[in-house]
């Protein structure tokens, strides 16, 4: 475990130093640092000896959240200038171009550290079948990690680096985020392009993303996605309109489960418990469709195409090829066309059983795995527990659905718990939203560094291209020209308060209004409200703003940066100052 309780190894923590001085050059040097100490040669194939200094981001993404951000890439996903292996050093090759989420999170300002390991060829959710050896628990070193993805997550769990890639067929974005105790997204399939990734199953490969919080996963999910018009299994988002409220959480029986760890099932109905105190309803569910179509998986076309991915390669019998690795992969020669079509007309009649279990319920709620296996309970039979870690798992790509794994509780021995919650494609901001509720009211400790999730719930923007604005006066929630946010396709987020360096001004009208102003030392925090506009409605609603209001930067007490009304300079001079009210309605309900 980690020892450096000062350090914050989220996001936020990145911000807070840069904005106290510390460079790209500073993230990157102490990182290596941490990643020394750990000192595990079994964590990272490849790491990178120097920082790109035509990567430094700073002027080019002042204002992103990655800006200077240090990140780790599972080893089946392309870095320029670094090999790709997949897990197996004789399949090695160096790219000249990174893949397309690897640049987009690079844009954004982030800088790869290193390549991690993995189960080889993204074969696996144990973490053990790599020649590199298999990455410590951070938690409890006769564990597995989980995997495929089992470096990427241990890096984030470890504190090392505030966020990774890895990729997800199976699982492997969500088991090993259980097994450490940080955030797993599975997204929809083909919003983050896999172009540049070695395949497992093409048609339902996923890149994922680890990190602490649901907030900065979240992020780097939205930064890293995007159509990719040269990956054919890329989709143009259909983002569902969002609307408040209630959610209908659907939760089997635990007797349909299966045999399970009981301290999981305890640590999973803990997470429902917590759901139905944030005002959700828990409705029954028949898990049997999404089980059916989890063992689907592991049969017929979906094994085949693991073939045609690298079958060819490992019938050469290359050097450090993992034999359970190659024997699964060598195994889809054994299934012809007529067993691929077989399944797929089975998975097409659990498809629709699903869809009718959908009408009932919003987001879909499990454990994430059954167990928490030993590595030596892996070493003791290596294909039968990898697949009993899938039971939960496997069903959600072939289903399309989209899932984020997040920490449920502690077991009694100390160890992570998780659960997961699934939903329609598409629904990913459903379901990350609640998982963020879920995650502050939890405050759980962050992957295995001793730290401890903020209480609050983070702002999530939605992946449509928008921009969230902050209002403090006539635009809030039933004042009058609120009307405005909602004609622009505007959606309530959440409360806010400026950071304590603005006054409140009156212009009077009519109508009368708020006029924010930055004073710096002897100002107030301002309160107000947090709305999400799409780009379009952005746009009109800056349009329909006259002068001396402006929309500009404005400056939230927990250190973000946010569009939101503000005041020129000159046109609160000679104006009342109304700060001591306590903002806009405190204001209001002093006239009455």
């Amino acid at each position: 475990m980690t020892s450096d309780l000062d350090f914050d190894p989220t996001l936020a923590g990145v911000a807070a130093r840069r904005r106290a001085g510390a460079t790209p050059a500073d993230e990157w040097r102490a990182a290596q640092d941490r990643i020394a100490r750990w000192n595990d040669p079994a964590l990272f194939i490849h790491l990178a000896s120097a920082i790109p200094e035509q990567k430094i981001p700073d002027e080019a993404a002042p204002g992103s959240p990655l800006a200077g951000a240090v990140c780790a890439i599972k080893d089946n996903i392309d870095v320029a200038g670094m090999p790709t292996t997949a897990g197996c050093p004789s399949y090695a090759f160096t790219p000249t171009h990174d893949a397309p989420a690897v640049a987009r999170l690079r844009a954004a300002g982030a800088i790869p550290i290193g390549k991690t390991n993995l189960d080889q060829f993204a074969t696996g959710l144990v973490g053990t079948r790599s020649p590199h050896g298999c990455p410590r628990n951070p938690h409890d070193p006769t564990l597995i990690p989980g995997g495929s993805s089992s470096g990427s997550a241990v890096a984030v769990a470890a504190g090392l680096v505030p966020v990774a890639l890895g990729t997800d067929t199976a699982g492997s974005g969500r088991v090993p985020a259980a097994f450490t105790g940080i955030v797993g997204i599975k997204p929809t399939r083909g919003w983050i392009s896999t172009r540049a990734v070695v395949p497992a199953v093409r048609s339902l490969d996923c890149v994922s993303v680890f990190a602490h919080t649901v907030a900065d996963a979240w992020k780097v999910t939205c930064i890293a996605g995007g159509f990719d018009a040269e990956d054919q299994f890329s989709r143009e988002p259909v983002w569902p309109a969002l609307t408040p409220g209630p959610l209908r959480i659907g939760a089997p029986d635990p007797a349909a489960l299966g045999d399970c760890d009981g301290a999981l099932i305890t640590a999973w109905r803990h997470g429902l418990d917590a759901l139905q105190a944030l005002g959700h309803t828990i409705v029954p569910v028949d898990p049997a469709p999404f089980f059916a179509a989890a063992n689907l998986l592991y049969g017929g076309a979906w094994v085949a195409e693991r073939t045609a991915a690298v079958g060819a390669f490992l019938d050469r019998d290359p050097p450090g090829a993992d034999p359970v690795v190659a024997g699964i992969i060598r195994g889809g020669y054994r299934h012809d066309a007529v067993a691929a079509w077989r399944g797929t007309y089975e998975l097409a009649r659990l498809r629709r059983l699903a869809d009718a279990a959908w009408t009932g319920m919003d987001v879909l709620c499990l454990p994430t795995t059954p167990t928490h296996p030993s590595l030596a309970a892996v070493r003791g039979d290596p294909l039968g527990v990898n697949a009993r870690l899938g039971r939960f798992t496997n069903f959600a790509n072939l289903l399309d659905t989209c899932a984020i794994a997040i920490p449920a509780g502690l077991t009694p021995a100390g160890r992570p718990a998780g659960l997961t919650l699934f939903a329609p494609a598409w629904h990913d901001a459903v379901i990350a939203r609640l998982a963020a509720t879920v995650q502050a009211k939890l405050g759980l400790p962050l992957g295995a560094t001793g730290r401890h999730a903020a209480p609050e719930i983070p702002v999530l923007n939605l992946p449509d291209g928008g921009i969230t604005v902050a209002v403090f006066g006539a635009h809030l929630r039933g004042q009058p020209l609120n009307k405005q946010l909602l004609a622009n396709g505007g959606r309530f987020v959440a409360d806010c308060r400026t950071a304590p360096t603005y006054r409140c001004h009156l212009l009077v009208g009519p109508p009368d209004r708020p006029a924010l102003v930055r004073s710096g030392p002897g100002g107030a925090a301002i309160p107000g409200e947090l709305w999400h506009l799409p780009a379009a409605g952005f746009g009109r609603l800056t349009a329909a703003v006259f002068a001396p209001l402006a929309i500009g930067n404005v400056t939230l007490d927990d250190g973000r940066t946010v569009k939101g009304f503000v005041c020129e300079e000159h046109g609160a001079e000679g104006t009342p100052d109304i700060t001591r009210f306590g903002g806009w309605r405190g204001w209001l309900a002093s006239q009455t």
